[in-house]
């Protein structure tokens, strides 16, 4: 009963935030000195950083369709969850012992020793951050109330910052020279294990969540949550029931591939139905989180060039490099206060949404961000900027919150924000019954509420008659791993199921892995056009006041509606 609390909840699913988020800043900001101490050249590196991100564009809208439609014993969530972070767990393995893996298989072990650190970076960014989403829309199932939910964002926006804090710290320590050494090995490993012993307990918190609490509680006002696919009974496959789902039979593999092949029509299928509000919020986010990864991904350089008149490129022990490595510290002190101000922003943003409202509060965030953008671009004092930079932390703890919270209120009130999504849901079920090739009365043309984008059957343990229950051999013959892999990659259709919260949640997080990508591609080639670092923080605040225009149109209540014809 200790678990079953919902403060003790919160604690469990933001615990692995707080891990992903340790690791993803530790990990990250290591591998660049691992990858130029093995040969590869700075313009390759910056390409490695973007395998991650690019990735996860690709990936994260299926993914969080497919969570969408799970269904096992463990829930909707966690499966997804748990493989992502076993994917997290082999990168921290990988990249510390890339050089010993090498030298096991090959003769000249330095080209695979590269690949061996590239594949265990890419891994580490790819999985350590499309894991947020499904977590994301497990925290949206556990609190839907929008006041709960708010709470529930607040605290997972303070788990990141403090991950950020204590992830940035870590590779900071001599970690070569502790007491650990000798248990751990050097610097890398040591830095390594401690970050995989966290990551490790962080995941096993997941295991005390009940993720199927907010279905049960519902049963009972008929909104359950509940899956399309065919249901196991007890009498069914007790190898099924012991793993959650059969593996795909061999007959079935080739038509999974063909499937397979389908990847690309399906996700710009997923791209393309996006509803109003969320394609407005979409927008809208994409613009702030690009105006705020502009920042954090150059501020280091900007701080050490820009106003420290280092050189990158120098000599080390020369003047021009030394002036360069104190501004690149002062720089990653900027970016540490950034996380404490974001740490207090995230206690406090409940408050403040109840006292000035959501759209007061996200639009004074977006709003700020270019004013503190431009005075780091006009004044040269280090204190000022670095302040500047500290303050930055009021978006940042913005943009880990409301935009969810906002995409939480749409689903949770689908009648009055997705209302032309759900007519069309409707006809789709409706259609899905009449085109159903499972035996009659296994799926009832009875529609039940809609909840976070399932329509309801009536397996519900509240329907007053509840069919028969199928014959084994029937349930058997399609396993809920062969239905939602169907649900991710098969062609678009006109009996497709409901959209589900984690899709939209997948579609939001898209804008943060695009802020990263573009900087990337063409910052570049704007500073060396330029010949000027400032560029980067005239790019931020250009990215910025473009931000505040779209943050207008964002759909934050039901007058909204009417006002903007969506």
């Amino acid at each position: 009963m200790f678990f079953h609390g919902r403060r003790t909840q919160l604690l469990l699913v933001n615990s692995l935030t707080f891990g992903l988020e340790v690791c993803l800043a530790a990990g990250i900001t290591y591998v660049p000195p691992l990858l130029l101490e093995v040969g590869v050249e700075e313009k390759f590196m910056t390409m490695v950083l973007g395998i991650g991100p690019v990735l996860g564009l690709v990936f994260v809208p299926l993914i969080g369709s497919a969570s969408d439609h799970w269904h096992s014993s463990y829930g909707r969530r966690r499966p997804f969850i748990w493989m992502l972070c076993l994917g997290v767990l082999l990168s921290l393995f990988l990249i510390p012992h890339a050089s010993s893996l090498a030298s096991l298989f090959a003769l000249n072990p330095r080209p695979l020793e590269i690949a061996f650190l590239i594949l265990g970076i890419g891994l580490l960014d790819f999985c350590g951050q499309v894991c947020f989403t499904p977590l994301e829309a497990l925290l949206s199932d556990l609190f839907q109330e929008p006041d709960n939910c708010r709470q529930a964002f607040s605290m997972y926006a303070f788990m990141i910052s403090l991950g950020g804090c204590i992830g940035y710290l870590l590779p900071a320590i001599d970690w070569g020279g502790s007491f650990l050494a000798p248990y751990l090995g050097g610097q890398e490993s040591c830095l390594f294990s401690l970050l995989a012993i966290i990551f490790l307990g962080c995941v096993l918190a997941t295991f005390f969540v009940t993720e199927e609490a907010a279905a049960q509680g519902d049963a009972g006002d008929g909104t359950a949550l509940r899956d399309m696919s065919p249901q196991p009974s007890a009498a069914c496959c007790p190898c099924q029931l012991a793993r959650g789902c059969c593996p795909l039979p061999a007959r079935r593999v080739l038509p999974a591939l063909r499937d397979l092949c389908a990847l690309l029509p399906r996700l710009h299928s997923l791209y393309c139905r996006i509803p109003r509000v969320i394609r407005r919020l979409f927008v809208a986010e994409l613009c702030s989180w690009m105006a705020l990864m502009t920042f954090m991904l150059f501020y280091t350089d900007f701080v050490g060039e820009g106003l420290y008149h280092g050189v990158p490129r120098a000599k080390p022990g020369t003047d021009a490099r030394r002036h360069y490595d104190e501004g690149v510290r002062m720089g990653s002190l900027g970016l540490f206060l950034q996380c404490i101000t974001s740490i207090f922003f995230s206690t406090i943003m409940d408050r403040l949404v109840k006292r000035f409202g959501t759209r007061a509060v996200y639009l004074a965030s977006v709003v700020f961000f270019p004013g503190a953008a431009s005075v780091m671009c006009l004044s040269r004092s280090v204190t000022v900027v670095t302040v500047s930079a500290a303050l930055t932390g009021f978006t940042f703890s913005a943009l880990q919150i409301l935009p969810y919270t906002l995409a939480s209120l749409y689903h949770h009130d689908k009648q009055v924000f997705l209302h032309k999504y759900k007519s069309k849901e409707e006809e789709d079920a409706a259609l899905l019954d009449k085109k159903s090739a499972f035996p009659k009365g296994l799926l009832s043309s009875q529609k039940l509420p809609y909840q976070n984008g399932h329509t309801g059957s009536l397996f519900s343990s509240s329907s007053p008659s509840s069919p028969p229950a199928a014959p084994s051999s029937a349930l058997c013959v399609s396993s809920s791993c062969d239905v939602s892999l169907m649900m991710m990659v098969a062609e678009p259709d006109p009996v497709a199921p409901g959209r589900g919260i984690c899709l939209d949640l997948a579609i939001l997080d898209s804008a943060f892995l695009l802020s990263q990508v573009v900087p990337s591609l063409f910052m570049g080639s704007i500073v060396q056009f330029t010949q000027s670092v400032t560029a980067y923080m005239v790019s931020a605040t250009g990215f910025g006041l473009v931000a505040i225009y779209f943050a207008t149109k964002v759909v934050f209540d039901k007058s909204d509606m009417a006002k903007y014809s969506v």
